[in-house]
């Protein structure tokens, strides 16, 4: 992994590390996870297995440390690493389709939903929940899967013309 992938990630990662901490907490202080975006702009970004595995665990390490809702530490741990390589995979799978913001979009979609899901599992393993699944999954994680489409449909395409004019080469 060369540095200056690494430092883009950082820079991903820490971006949305402000939209997380800044974010309040909605039903049973989960909030909507603007961190997500970011890890999956950075796996579009560098897709290979050791970028994963780094984005990945940054990303549950920092949800972990912001994060609101009771026994949040250790589901974001577990929730972040999933759904990366459930992403990942998705990515690979579906490579002719790369370049296409339908196709980020779908992933950021479908990312944001097993994230939400297994976050509520592991959650209501860990510690319980504090309200029932189905009202946090319709209150917090539907919502969350609309902002961060949205979000990523706006901002992949900034992305892919700014690596187009630095003449900086990513495997998208």
């Amino acid at each position: 992994m060369k540095s200056i992938q690494l430092a883009l990630i950082g820079v991903l990662l820490a971006v949305g590390l402000v939209l997380h901490a800044i974010i309040p907490g909605i039903l049973g202080a989960m909030k909507i996870d603007m961190l997500l975006t970011m890890m999956f702009l950075a796996i579009i970004l560098f897709p290979n297995k050791k970028s994963v595995a780094v984005t990945a665990l940054a990303t549950g390490v920092i949800s972990a440390l912001t994060t609101t809702f009771p026994g949040g530490q250790l589901a974001n741990l577990i929730d972040k690493p999933i759904t990366a390589f459930v992403v990942f995979g998705l990515y690979l799978t579906l490579k002719k389709y790369h370049g296409n913001v339908v196709l980020v979009s779908f992933l950021t979609a479908v990312g944001t939903v097993i994230s939400g899901a297994i976050f509520l599992g592991a959650a209501a393993i860990i510690t319980g929940l504090p309200a029932p699944f189905a009202a946090l999954f319709l209150t917090v994680v539907i919502p969350t899967t609309i902002v961060n489409t949205i979000v990523m449909t706006v901002l992949y395409p900034i992305l892919q013309m700014v690596t187009k004019r630095s003449n900086f080469a990513y495997n998208a």
